[in-house]
């Protein structure tokens, strides 16, 4: 599953700090992921989408996808446990990889309990805020993960699996939420009309995930989840403007086109360098 001279040296001794290091990320990965399971009404409560007034229902605004399309936490979520288990395995403690990323995993996790405890406050800005950290987190943890190589298969699932669809959904969860929260402010259309301005995000969406491939075209395996999320969510935008009490001809075809752009371009990016 590794490239570019993955097999290289054997990880540095741990050292009494990657220990620490090893069981603060496995405990706080438990906790916010408790946290955020029940703070989005996994166990009962109040639901996501009955927040903030509704604000980021299915029905908000032309680019929130459909309420299904959040059953995608499950897997993130089994992703980060799978993460902080792995990386508190025998020999990760002086991994290069393991080190570079282990708190910013934690980091990841923490602001995305955050954000469900802003959102359930009805603090839409303060959403924001939080949403755009957590990109910029998982961010720094996708260049990180293309710069050092994967020692082992399994570490390469833990990471760069588990990155890969955390970034793709974060990312047209951030559109989503900025879009939801301009909406709650009455902004209006911009000039553009919301038509317009949707398929516009749509296809911002679709971008990203093409640079998201080429930067790293030499990890696919972070690269095609980024890919899939993304396109997961921009499916489910289309679906939900074409049933419910919001539907949108122009931002359903618009996102139809952007999913399979996401989900295609990291695919023919991997092949055409493995050529």
């Amino acid at each position: 599953m590794s490239t570019d001279n993955d097999s290289a040296a054997s990880p540095a001794p741990a050292t009494t700090g990657d220990r620490v290091r090893q069981v603060v990320v496995l405990l706080g990965s438990l906790v916010a992921i408790a946290g955020a399971a029940v703070g989005s009404g996994a166990f009962g409560g109040q639901p996501i989408a009955e927040a903030a007034g509704g604000a980021l229902s299915a029905s908000a605004t032309v680019v929130a996808p459909g309420s299904s399309a959040f059953s995608i936490w499950s897997v993130i979520y089994a992703g980060l446990l799978l993460f902080a288990i792995v990386q508190l395995l025998p020999g990760r403690g002086g991994d290069a990889r393991m080190r570079a990323v282990g708190w910013w995993f934690l980091g990841s996790m923490l602001l995305n309990a955050v954000w469900i405890a802003v959102v359930q406050a009805g603090w839409l800005w303060g959403s924001v805020l939080v949403i755009v950290a957590l990109l910029a987190v998982l961010c720094v943890i996708f260049v990180l993960v293309v710069r050092i190589p994967s020692r082992r298969p399994l570490d390469t699932v833990a990471t760069d699996v588990t990155v890969g669809l955390y970034l793709g959904w974060v990312s047209i969860a951030t559109i989503a939420d900025v879009a939801a929260t301009l909406a709650a402010q009455e902004v209006g259309g911009l000039g553009l009309g919301e038509s317009v301005w949707g398929a516009v995000l749509a296809a911002a969406g679709a971008l990203v995930v093409v640079a998201v491939a080429v930067y790293g075209r030499t990890r696919p395996f972070v690269t095609i989840p980024v890919g899939l999320a993304a396109g997961w969510g921009l499916a489910w935008i289309a679906v939900a403007r074409t049933q419910g009490p919001l539907t949108d001809v122009v931002v359903a075809v618009a996102a139809t086109i952007a999913a399979v752009v996401a989900v295609v371009a990291p695919i023919i990016v991997a092949l055409a360098r493995r050529r």
